[in-house]
């Protein structure tokens, strides 16, 4: 989502109190010995890159033999993984220095572990400046590496106190950078059960977008797992509580979480010390997914570090590396991300964007090789991830997974003493509710994400489909500083031509003036007196963004899987095809007068880069997949 703002990772600790306990101590004196343990990670080359990626487009192709033969893990690390030969070099390599080192299954990776010192030692980190450590690995290790992500290095020259710019990026990389888009009111609990849910849970998803018609089938994710990449763990009565207000199957013991960069007991504790907006984007995340598909089993990969040594970039690889490794969960979401396609977005020291691209795309890959679908949430302020002038948007935007935009449902509302009117669903783009304290002074609106990758360029399934690598948009916003925007009095119409990966692929309701109700309860420290207790809190919010429709995309799949004896599989290539047929599952919403604080529709053309292909009938989708070959 949304909770969060479009989701940045940018976050491991939580507040300035856990910050200071769980960090910058340990740094205080560059001297000493830094013990705490870390997790890094080596990418790897595949065999043959150019033949993993034609078959990842083979298994989605009902002309080729290979058409549904998803590998196992196993399968994978002999037909495209590096030889257990070399990956047992590296495992020497590396004991020399008291560090362990594993490979996932798949040998497309290997995740090292040690304390920070150790790693350290082992890669032989320098400092180079604030943005950049090198490293070093044997001439007949390096040569299959695609990056090595998450290896820093202090600044020699400080020995008291880190240099300030290395003390604020490390502090920023502790602290959330999550932001809930809430329409300000909370969800009226009179409702219960069916009656709730339609008006502000699963229902209102499954009816809109006719995922109702196969609940009616009785495929509602049975015999499903879906995995959550997040970035705190979550409470069960939180979800509990939500379930039995929607109405829908209240087991928790389909709930599971798999930490992987620390231990579970360390990552729960940290994760409920403070009320924070990180647990309220992963407990979203849960009640939306497991609602949407409430017979399906929750996989919840965590990949908060409480040492406080491990780089974000490396955790969310390695939280999203394990669930493709374990290869339980047929379909993968996430509405974290690990920064920005912008240099001054990017903190990992030994993997430049460039590289961690081509690493995460390598293991998105290796997962629609085995028949996974992922899906990740676009971001929640239009192609503006951070509030600048330039639009930059949010890591990952690789084309090996489906990207998920947000729309608008239509309302009718008195806000600010306006009337407020959407007569159709339309690309989520919210200058039109502002306060006229936030016109005067600026704000960063909430819009569903859309554009152009900077990283990866034009997939072979977008290429040729009208729309796609043409724009048209309205210059709504002006920077004004600060990361504030005002209105533009007089706003121009843009078209024109650009290339990339374009995106979304697919949008669903995320503006939190239409949005879903999400549920968050725990215990918060408050200080009375010369004493500090904890307090209760229950909290009942009506939440937008798309970290809402991305697990229900993600529950959706799992509802369309249960009916299945293979995997959907990879989504685009499919979707992309759909769309162009006759009897297509997608809306398009393709009016110019809706926009995503940008972009706007494209009259004529099948794509936009203000809700991509549209939103989708679940109905028709589940029987387009089923017509080319599979299911019973």
């Amino acid at each position: 989502m949304s909770i969060l703002r479009g989701k940045h990772l940018i976050i491991a600790t939580l507040s300035g109190f856990l910050v200071l306990g769980a960090g910058l101590t340990a740094n205080a004196k560059a001297k000493k010995t830094d013990n705490r343990p870390t997790v890094v990670n080596v990418a790897l080359k595949p065999s043959n890159e150019t033949d993993l990626t034609n078959y990842v487009y083979d298994t989605v192709d009902p002309n080729s033999a290979n058409f549904h033969k998803y590998l196992t893990p196993s399968e994978f690390a002999q037909k495209f993984g590096q030889s257990t030969n070399y990956i047992a070099a590296f495992k020497k390599y590396l004991t020399k220095y008291h560090v362990k080192a594993s490979a996932y299954s798949g040998n497309l990776s290997i995740k090292v572990t040690g304390t920070k010192a150790n790693v350290n030692k082992a890669f032989k980190a320098k400092y180079v400046n604030h943005d950049k450590t090198s490293y070093s690995l044997p001439g007949r290790l390096s040569k299959q590496v695609v990056a090595v992500i998450g290896v820093y290095a202090s600044n020699p020259k400080t020995t008291k106190k880190q240099s300030s710019r290395e003390k604020s990026a490390y502090t920023k990389s502790l602290s959330s950078n999550v932001n809930v888009p809430t329409s300000g009111t909370k969800p009226d609990t009179a409702f219960s059960g069916n009656a709730f849910s339609k008006k502000y849970g699963p229902a209102k998803f499954a009816n809109r977008y006719q995922l109702n018609t196969l609940y009616n089938q009785g495929l509602e994710g049975q015999g499903q797992r879906i995995g959550l990449v997040a970035h705190t763990d979550f409470r069960n009565s939180s979800v509990k509580k939500y379930w039995q207000q929607v109405g829908v199957n209240t087991d928790t013991g389909r709930l599971h979480r798999i930490a992987v960069a620390g231990k579970q007991k360390n990552v729960t504790a940290l994760s409920n010390s403070q009320f924070n907006m990180a647990q309220v984007e992963t407990t979203l995340d849960v009640e939306s997914a497991s609602s949407v598909a409430p017979k399906a089993d929750i996989d919840v990969y965590i990949d908060l570090a409480p040492s406080g040594a491990t780089l974000n970039s490396s955790a969310h690889y390695t939280a999203f590396m394990q669930a493709i490794s374990n290869n339980a969960d047929n379909q993968i979401s996430t509405s974290f991300s690990p920064g920005d396609e912008a240099k001054n977005g990017w903190d990992d020291k030994s993997a430049n964007l460039v590289q961690y691209n081509h690493a995460f795309n390598l293991m998105l890959e290796q997962a629609a090789a085995q028949g996974i679908t992922v899906f990740r949430a676009g971001g929640d302020h239009g192609p503006y991830d951070e509030a600048q002038a330039a639009q930059t948007n949010a890591v990952s935007t690789s084309p090996y997974q489906v990207l998920v935009g947000g729309t608008t449902l239509p309302y009718t509302r008195i806000i600010h003493n306006k009337l407020i009117k959407v007569n159709q669903e339309r690309a989520w783009g919210d200058t039109y509710t502002a306060s006229p304290t936030q016109l005067q002074k600026g704000f960063f609106p909430g819009g569903g994400a859309g554009g152009f990758s900077t990283l990866n360029p034009t997939p072979r399934y977008q290429a040729g489909v009208p729309g796609v690598n043409t724009f048209r948009a309205i210059q709504l916003l002006k920077y004004i500083c600060k990361g504030l925007f005002t209105i533009n009095k007089n706003p121009k119409v843009i078209t024109g031509v650009s290339h990339g990966r374009n995106f979304p692929d697919v949008s669903g309701n995320a503006d939190p003036q239409t949005g879903y109700a999400t549920y968050i309860n725990g215990t918060q420290p408050t200080k009375k007196g010369k004493k500090v207790v904890r307090v209760p809190y229950q909290i009942w919010v009506i939440g937008g963004g798309t970290s809402y429709t991305t697990p229900q995309m993600a529950g959706a799949s799992a509802v369309m899987n249960s009916g299945r004896s293979t995997r959907i599989g990879f989504w685009n290539p499919q979707i992309y095809k759909f769309a162009q047929e006759t009897d297509s599952p997608f809306n398009v919403l393709a009016d110019t007068t809706s926009n995503n604080l940008y972009y706007t529709g494209q009259p004529g053309k099948l794509y936009n880069q203000a809700s991509g292909l549209g939103t989708i009938n679940f109905a028709k989708l589940n029987a387009k997949f089923n017509s080319e070959g599979t299911a019973n």
